[in-house]
């Protein structure tokens, strides 16, 4: 079951200092605890405040000596430049296929270690975000490594996908992890309709990430 931790620090009490310190102490404890990917999702930063971020998200995995993929939220260059194991992609961003050509032309690997996923370990790891089945049949056919769908549940007012969307989505050939009101409760029905795990932002970001990968997996 694997398992994608989406940061928010703007979901984190405080002024912007303790923001950013509290969200990487959540980023070790998800280092520490299994977590597959870690998915930096803090769009509202400048392109400098967001790589020297994403360097100290990378000294904390590293410290903790761990196999999790720390993938940058739509910034090919931030995750270059620091060495991340790849990004992730907005449905409407560039295809994956670009991001991998970018890496190739920049004559750099991907320095993350390798997921239960990664076809080729020295390519960069890149999932997507989709909203409809249509969306997941693009993200497989550009080589993604794998989708976000969702949100399954609903969030925020937004109508949810449902999981017979889901179990549609993941009869494409790529591994599709359930994203939106995940809860413990309703995790293992995502399983059940295919899904390879399960994304979430507050499922880790409020509760002991230890627990919570436990009693998921």
């Amino acid at each position: 079951m694997l398992l994608c931790y989406i940061t928010d620090r703007s979901q984190v009490p405080g002024d912007e200092a303790s923001r950013r310190r509290r969200l990487l102490d959540k980023i070790s404890e998800a280092a520490s605890c299994g977590i597959d990917y870690i998915q930096l999702r803090e769009k509202d930063l400048p392109a400098h405040d967001l790589e020297k971020l994403a360097e100290q998200a990378l000294v904390r995995i590293r410290s903790e000596n761990s196999p999790v993929a720390l993938l940058i939220n739509s910034r090919t260059d931030v995750a270059i430049a620091i060495g991340a194991s790849g990004v992730h992609l907005r449905s409407d961003d560039i295809s994956p296929q670009d991001v991998v050509e970018v890496y190739r032309k920049r004559g750099v690997g991907s320095r993350g270690a390798d997921t239960r996923i990664r076809e080729k370990p020295n390519s960069p790891i890149v999932g997507v975000s989709c909203h409809t089945v249509d969306e997941v049949a693009q993200a497989a056919a550009s080589s993604a490594t794998f989708a976000v769908f969702g949100p399954v549940f609903g969030k925020n007012g937004i109508s949810p996908t449902g999981l017979a969307a889901l179990r549609e989505a993941c009869r494409h050939k790529i591994p599709v992890l359930a994203l939106g009101g995940i809860t413990l409760e309703n995790a293992g029905s995502c399983m059940q309709a295919g899904a390879a795990g399960v994304a979430a932002i507050r499922l880790f970001q409020e509760n002991r990430i230890a627990e919570i990968a436990r009693k998921l997996r």
